[in-house]
């Protein structure tokens, strides 16, 4: 009355069979953050045109797009209304920079700024100093805590400004 080897061989089979066919496999995403870099370079030079003029120039000692967020490292930008601006790190999300770390924006004509925080909205071309700031034109100073600044008017509204202003005698 011995099991026969064959008997044994397919009971086997069949258990392996059926525990195979039971076990469902999914797929689940990793907890951790999905790669999403798109593009990382240095030393680049980016120009926005449209189809007639050039609208502004930026370059970069580091870069790195991630997400669809442009982040430069050590910036500097360039349009017909500013002649220079400067920035540690800038972040390009739409249509605005936002800008950190010894911020310095040189005008063509009128004050320049530094600061430590801002943000260049490219639509309306008006700059946001959201910290401390100070602007410099020749003998005259401002010093403040914000300011908004529309660089094609060259209108700016600070708060807490002290100032020391120096006008021609008459």
């Amino acid at each position: 009355m011995g099991l026969k080897l064959e008997t044994l061989v397919i009971v086997v089979i069949a258990a392996i069979l059926s525990g195979t066919l039971m076990v469902k496999f999914t797929h689940k995403p990793s907890a951790g953050k999905l790669f999403t870099k798109e593009m990382e370079f240095t030393d680049t030079t980016l120009i926005e045109v449209d189809t007639a003029t050039m609208k502004g120039r930026s370059f970069g000692t580091y870069g790195i797009r991630d997400a669809g967020v442009l982040t430069l490292h050590n910036l500097k930008y360039h349009t017909k209304n500013i002649e220079l601006l400067r920035a540690n790190k800038g972040t390009y999300k739409g249509d605005k920079l936002y800008l950190d770390g010894n911020i310095t924006v040189n005008q063509k004509e009128g004050f320049d700024y530094s600061a430590q925080h801002a943000v260049y909205d490219k639509k309306t071309k008006i700059l946001n100093i959201t910290s401390a700031f100070t602007g410099i034109m020749n003998k005259n100073t401002i010093h403040g805590y914000t300011l908004r600044y529309d660089t094609q008017k060259k209108e700016a509204f600070g708060k807490r400004i002290d100032a020391v202003v120096y006008t021609a005698e008459k």
